[in-house]
């Protein structure tokens, strides 16, 4: 490949990192959460019956905003038959996903541990068979401090200190014809602006995400989200949009260009967002929230046929659905401005980049790069340039072999790159317009034999990070070589500027 030349300035902010873009999503949905998060009695069992290795392995991913508990799921879900003794809670069929579900696993649990693993809590309010007094009294039990009906009983439950859960989803896919309680874009306004309203009544320091069109192909998509905003005003903080993808047309120069419909995506949803503040001639425009986002298109079924914990949507990963996910996260650093929660969905077994089996556990491809970006998410996320060689596309048209990112903290920058040729390494030589980079700190690198190598039982590590040797600093300048069909993190120390004669 003819060499890359990557751009890079620090005039040139996108705008800070929110630590919120590195979230996940926990659902009553299959083995996420029984037989994946929490496993009560299992000799891999915390004293909370919380699976102590997928936790050791979720705090690798350093997760934020974790929101639960859908989903659809959400939809159907009565906070209050999660509550208390854990024996007297009612088993109940959820609709959603055709499962049985005991009730186990309610919102103390969730929270206790949301509070060992240092996540941000993140509540989906039922806006579909539940009403907006319904979700103002979930937020009196979690945010109140004791003497009140719904606080005393949080007292009793066990947690005198309120739990203090400040960013709240006003319901799932309302624009939906598959979820519960699914109205028009105006009936589930009413009933959103009702709910926020005496949310923030009760506790005016929580941030509320309006349900926003949930896919590109919706005949609802960007004229739900004008009219719920318009509605909503400045109660809305946040409006979801979710985005699943995959390559069914098993054409990898295509699938790799994915990351390009997503900042497409970005962009028209903030254009919405942008659109409805200036027409309201308010000062406060609604945020992005992406709060499902993933490769997901090979288990599709979702019926659980009436089963306790079925196993349902356990997509396996390959090297190819990797760099796909890196790509998520560079559309994500490009919009730093309007993009300020994401949350992979799922975290465990449904979609998810960890597995479990029976006592096992195993990392699937889409894992590292979350990781590798995670570990370096303090800072700006910076614009980059990339002027190097194109391939063609029929949807996208020409597409540079690279997709890139960068995040500066300080005297630190992190530089991100995939690398979309299936069969060609990819020199880059970085410019830092006129800054000089004093040393590599570390840096690492996912690739495979193939873009469908994938992680299996017995077989656990065929993808994964390592230590990458090909980036160098000569005389101030970062160059790289990436191999085909890879995902390179690299951090620098930089200096002060380049001495370049005259």
């Amino acid at each position: 490949m003819k060499p890359n030349r990557l751009v890079v300035s620090a005039d040139h902010a996108a705008g800070p990192v929110d630590e919120r873009v590195f979230g996940g999503f926990i659902e009553h949905l299959g083995r996420c959460v029984y037989e994946g998060l929490y496993e009560a009695g299992s000799p891999k069992a915390d004293a909370d019956g919380c699976r102590k290795d997928v936790m050791a392995a979720l705090k690798r991913l350093r997760m934020t905003a974790m929101r639960y508990p859908g989903g659809n799921f959400a939809s159907g879900y009565h906070w209050q038959d999660g509550v208390g003794p854990a024996d007297k809670r009612p088993k109940v069929r959820d609709l959603a996903w055709q499962s049985t579900e005991p009730n186990w696993f309610g919102t103390d649990e969730y929270m206790k541990l949301c509070r060992k693993m240092g996540w941000t809590p993140m509540l989906t309010a039922n806006m579909g068979t539940g009403t907006p007094e319904e979700a103002r009294n979930w937020i009196e039990y979690c945010n109140s401090p004791v003497g009140t009906l719904y606080s005393d009983r949080r007292a009793a439950n066990g947690s005198d200190e309120p739990w203090g859960v400040k960013l709240w989803c006003l319901g799932n896919e309302m624009d939906g014809e598959w979820q519960l309680g699914h109205v028009p874009a105006r009936e589930y306004a009413i009933r959103a602006d009702q709910a926020a309203k005496m949310m923030k009544d009760t506790d005016p320091s929580i941030e509320v995400v309006a349900a926003g069109s949930c896919g590109t192909g919706m005949s609802t998509y960007m004229e739900w989200d004008r009219e719920v905003l318009s509605y909503l005003g400045d109660r809305a903080d946040f409006v979801s949009l979710h985005r699943y993808v995959g390559n069914r047309e098993k054409d990898t120069p295509r699938y790799l260009a994915t990351g390009l419909s997503v900042d497409k995506q970005i962009e028209e949803m903030d254009a919405a967002c942008r659109f409805v503040a200036a027409k309201r001639r308010s000062k406060k425009r609604a945020f992005l929230c992406f709060d499902e986002w993933n490769v997901w298109y090979r288990e599709m079924g979702g019926d659980g046929r009436g089963k306790f914990a079925p196993h349902l949507l356990e997509e396996t990963y390959n090297l190819e659905d990797a760099l796909v996910v890196a790509s998520f996260f560079m559309s994500f650093l490009r919009h730093a401005d309007c993009v300020k929660v994401a949350n992979i969905a799922q975290v465990v077994n449904v979609i998810a980049p960890v597995m479990t089996r029976g006592p096992e556990l195993l990392l699937q491809p889409i894992f590292f790069p979350f990781e590798m970006v995670s570990a370096r998410r303090a800072g700006t996320a910076l614009r980059t340039v990339v002027d190097g060689p194109t391939y063609e596309t029929k949807e996208f048209g020409p597409v540079s072999f690279l997709d890139t990112g960068a995040i500066l903290d300080g005297d630190t920058l992190h530089l991100f790159a995939v690398n979309r040729s299936t069969n060609e390494s990819a020199p880059v030589e970085v410019d830092l317009c006129g800054r000089k980079a004093v040393s590599v700190v570390n840096a690492e690198v996912v690739a495979g034999p193939s873009p469908e190598a994938v992680n299996e039982w017995g077989k656990p590590e065929a993808v994964k990070a390592a230590p990458f040797a090909g980036v160098k600093v000569t005389e101030g300048v970062p160059s790289m070589v990436l191999p085909p069909l890879s995902f390179v993190a690299v951090t620098l120390k930089l200096g002060g500027m380049l001495h370049t004669g005259g």
